[in-house]
């Protein structure tokens, strides 16, 4: 090794104002800042307080007037509408100028909020684009989210505009959007002034009369509309925490320090040159579409891969092999869910040899933790580096990474090496106090947080307070649980609800899923603790098996257990385990442990709104009924 990486996250710890002012100078400024950490209103720290930009103008018009507008920026790649479609730097420059004017005449400017209600199709990020062009403040919403949930994203910011599309195609089923829409909007008490709605070939939407207008005709009675300037601190975006119940979290960002910190990302952490094609297998959806398909890739210059597809099914195992190769993919981001259920359905990799990966150098994991079978799965079929990393909705971009652009560090299997640059993690007991290296505890991030993490709750400080900083003073309470070992590798064990009491015994859920993952039959696995009378808390496993797998389920079950007596001991008193063929899970790849683990001891539960594929919910109930378990 040769030191570099220590000697950059040293300079960002010791001077965290000189280097984040240096990373800034690659972004074109309207205005330089005036401070570039405010901690006038600490724990509300502010970066670049004062400075003058636009984002949308250093995404995409910066490149077109630096000489990259013929290059690809964005390629919407359909397997599920069997269509790809590119846009060059300056054709998406001038679609999106053009559709921010359709917004600028429905009354969006500066500060306006716009809800974005869309499928993985460009318009999306066209629209977030126009939003970031105008000084318009979106909110990106999952499409086909649940009704009463997108009623209460519309209440609590307030849209002028919603932008929507008449269906999305999931797998081979179409979903009209339109009606769950309406039905959002007769819930909330709040009416926007407009939709603006994408019809698409697959399904056409009812318009409704004087609010609703159809994308093709916005934007031919509209003119290309300029950039408007804005200040750093100024929100460019609100998210919302999936799964998010009653009042919603709405995450915001700034525009300054998340286009700073976003662009340094794409070089430093991630590896890749302008110009090189870059994909994260997300959903405009999740923080990982905002930060990694639209946002960081088009800031840094690169061609960004926008997949309307699913890892398997669209139409088989190697679907990722393909886009990789169709559109010489240097890097990739994406869950490990997604590479489970790819080993699962190809076990042996048999597909990857039918596509020229020759461009891949790099894969990134991040999501779920990836477990030591996944990584080395990976590993072993591709060839090439696989890199689990860590970050939140909150954070916006990693906590930890191996920062690939800075020094390839050694791979330590369940552990997402370091803290980035900029991330003091430490690791803290209830009393706040840091303990020992190999203890587990409270993982918490040091403040400042660094430029592009949140600053604050859309409407909330109040809550802001609450969730995150209170508990740990000075620090932010990132509710996970892990620990970091004595050569400062960072392991991430679970939520820190996963944290289970066995007896007195504080273990970790991820620490067991990791034997269960081990298995040759098994390809995915979650771990949760039932209430027990006699030792507090009891684990309980889940298996899917790979395809194929034709061995008894209950001798699988009995290795399973034994692996676990053998590799963490007696104390974890694991004993039980059930087959299942699917774990439920968000649609950003989450496995819904704590709903499990509700349902296992008969508590009150909702369904979140962003649930993948409520049957496996299903599967789970009659699985632990038949157990024992589920009985309220």
């Amino acid at each position: 090794m040769s030191g570099e990486f220590e000697r950059v996250y040293g300079r960002a710890r010791s001077d965290p104002e000189g280097f984040w002012a240096e990373a800034a100078e690659a972004l074109d400024w309207d205005r330089k800042w005036d401070k570039v950490l405010d901690d006038s209103k600490a724990p509300f720290y502010r970066w670049f307080t004062g400075g003058m930009l636009n984002t949308c103008h250093n995404a995409l018009d910066r490149h077109v007037n630096q000489g990259r507008g013929d290059q690809a920026a964005l390629i919407h790649d359909s397997p599920v509408t069997d269509s790809v479609t590119t846009f060059t730097y300056r054709e998406l420059r001038d679609a999106v100028a053009l559709f921010a004017g359709a917004l600028a005449d429905r009354g969006v400017g500066k500060g306006d909020r716009v809800i974005i209600y869309m499928p993985m199709v460009p318009e999306a990020a066209i629209a977030m684009l126009a939003c970031a062009r105008i000084g318009a403040v979106h909110s990106v919403v999952f499409g086909g989210f649940a009704a009463n949930e997108l009623a209460v994203r519309i209440d609590d910011c307030a849209p002028r505009v919603i932008v929507s599309a008449s269906c999305g195609i999931e797998g081979q089923r179409v979903i009209a959007y339109k009606p769950l829409l309406d039905e959002a909007i007769e819930l909330a008490a709040h009416r926007p002034a407009s939709c603006i709605i994408l019809q698409r070939p697959q399904e056409t939407a009812n318009m409704t009369e004087g609010r609703d207008v159809e994308w093709r005709a916005a934007t031919a009675a509209a003119t290309a509309h300029d950039c408007v300037s804005v200040a750093a601190t100024d929100p460019l975006y609100i998210l919302y925490t999936s799964g998010t119940t009653g009042q919603p979290k709405g995450v915001v960002r700034d525009n300054g320090g998340h286009a700073v910190a976003l662009n340094w990302t794409m070089k430093n952490i991630y590896g890749v040159e302008p110009g090189e094609a870059y994909w994260a297998a997300s959903d405009v959806g999740w923080v990982v579409g905002h930060s990694y398909i639209v946002y960081a890739p088009l800031l840094h210059g690169n061609t960004s891969i926008l997949y309307e597809g699913k890892p398997v099914g669209t139409p088989d195992a190697g679907a990722f092999w393909r886009v990789i190769s169709d559109h010489k993919v240097a890097a990739m981001f994406t869950a490990p869910t997604a590479f489970r259920a790819i080993k699962r359905d190809d076990p042996e990799g048999k597909r990857i040899a039918d596509y020229d990966l020759s461009n891949f150098r790099t894969l990134f994991l991040a999501g779920e933790r990836t477990d030591p079978d996944t990584l080395h799965w990976a590993e072993d079929k591709l060839g090439v580096p696989v890199i689990d990393h860590w970050w939140q909705t909150e954070t916006g971009w990693s906590i930890c990474a191996n920062c690939i652009g800075i020094e390839q560090l050694p791979v330590k299997e369940g552990s997402p090496t370091k803290p980035v640059p900029g991330m003091d993690v430490r690791v803290l007991d209830d009393a706040c106090n840091e303990v020992k290296a190999g203890d587990i505890g409270a993982l918490v991030i040091k403040l400042p947080l660094p430029p592009g993490t949140f600053p604050t709750l859309w409407n909330a400080e109040a809550r802001f307070l609450e969730t995150y900083l209170e508990e740990f003073p000075g620090y932010y309470k990132t509710a996970d649980a892990g620990f970091i070992d004595a050569d400062g590798y960072v392991y991430v064990m679970s939520r820190t609800d996963d944290i289970i009491n066995v007896a007195g015994h504080r273990l970790s859920t991820g620490a067991m899923e990791e034997v269960l993952a081990e298995h040759p039959d098994v390809a995915e696995c979650a771990v949760i603790g039932v209430a027990d009378a006699l030792k507090g808390q009891l684990p309980l496993g889940f298996l899917v098996l790979n395809s194929g797998v034709s061995r008894d389920h209950g001798e699988i079950v009995k290795d399973v257990v034994a692996m676990v007596r053998e590799r963490i001991g007696p104390v974890a008193a694991f004993k039980t385990a059930t087959v299942v063929n699917a774990l439920p899970k968000t649609r950003s790849g989450k496995i819904l442990r704590g709903t499990m683990q509700k349902i296992a001891d008969s508590e009150d539960h909702e369904v979140p709104a962003a649930i993948d594929d409520p049957a496996a919910l299903d599967e789970i109930t009659r699985s632990l009924t038949a157990i024992g378990y589920a009985k309220g």
